[in-house]
């Protein structure tokens, strides 16, 4: 006779998620070191936020690390290391890589309820939205466009829990509201820095407007008949009726 095991109760956490860019396009060699780099540079930003082993579950996604965090770990704490170690590790990292093996993240922060279950599976929707967040074009587009090999965006709990208080190295002036297109809707997100301006098309040259030729004069042709230059009191059919006055001698003929 089998149990059924005992049932699992969501539970709260903090959730780091982190994305490597342009994984799929590297060879084989190039793509497990940057997984050792990821790795690296994952575990020491989170022991720098005294973070060790013991208050984290890790789920492996080959290019991206999910993260739960225990709940007793300040999300302040986690924030200002995300914000200053993250770039500090990635730049020590890549200034001894060669191009082909620079290593760029985006990361979502995130606080809600999740669900581990007898297969040791990750369930719960505030974890799903998180990694919508990952994958939004919002924070694909700001790492493209970053100066630095970093973004970094908040969920909506974690904006309204933390951000906007203002914590000691947490101003929540650096933080722009973004909205990340869904399969289930809008979600709203705070992404850390300005948001890039989208790139516009240029717009294509107006044709030139077509000026009208003016319209040839056709001159008037010669009619036999009487030449004159004065006053005409009337000419019908090449006769003249009445007089006529020529130039301005005042004179009748």
């Amino acid at each position: 006779m089998t149990t059924n095991p005992p049932a699992a109760h969501p539970l709260p956490y903090s959730m780091l998620l982190i994305d490597t860019e342009r994984f799929s396009d590297r060879d084989d060699v190039q793509q497990s070191y940057l997984r050792r780099m990821l790795y690296g540079v994952v575990d020491r930003t989170l022991l720098a936020a005294g973070i060790d082993q013991t208050l984290r579950l890790r789920e492996d996604r080959g290019d991206a690390i999910m993260e739960l965090i225990d709940p007793s770990v300040p999300v302040t704490t986690l924030l200002r290391t995300l914000l200053t170690e993250v770039r500090a590790e990635l730049r020590a990292v890549n200034r001894l890589a060669a191009d082909s093996a620079q290593i760029r993240l985006r990361a979502v922060l995130a606080t809600g309820f999740v669900t581990i279950d007898e297969y040791k599976g990750w369930v719960g929707d505030d974890l799903n939205q998180a990694c919508r967040l990952l994958d939004g074009d919002p924070l694909r587009d700001a790492l493209r466009k970053a100066t630095d090999d970093f973004a970094l965006c908040v969920s909506e709990s974690v904006h309204s829990g933390i951000v906007r208080h203002n914590h000691l190295g947490i101003r929540a002036d650096e933080f722009t509201s973004v909205t990340m297109p869904s399969k289930n809707g809008p979600l709203t997100a705070w992404l850390h820095g300005p948001v890039p301006a989208p790139t516009m098309p240029s717009a294509p040259a107006a044709p030139p407007v077509p000026t009208a030729s003016p319209a040839p004069v056709t001159p008037s042709p010669t009619r036999p008949g009487l030449d004159f230059r004065g006053t005409n009191h009337g000419v019908v059919a090449n006769s003249v009726e009445g007089g006529i006055t020529f130039g301005d001698t005042g004179g009748r003929r």
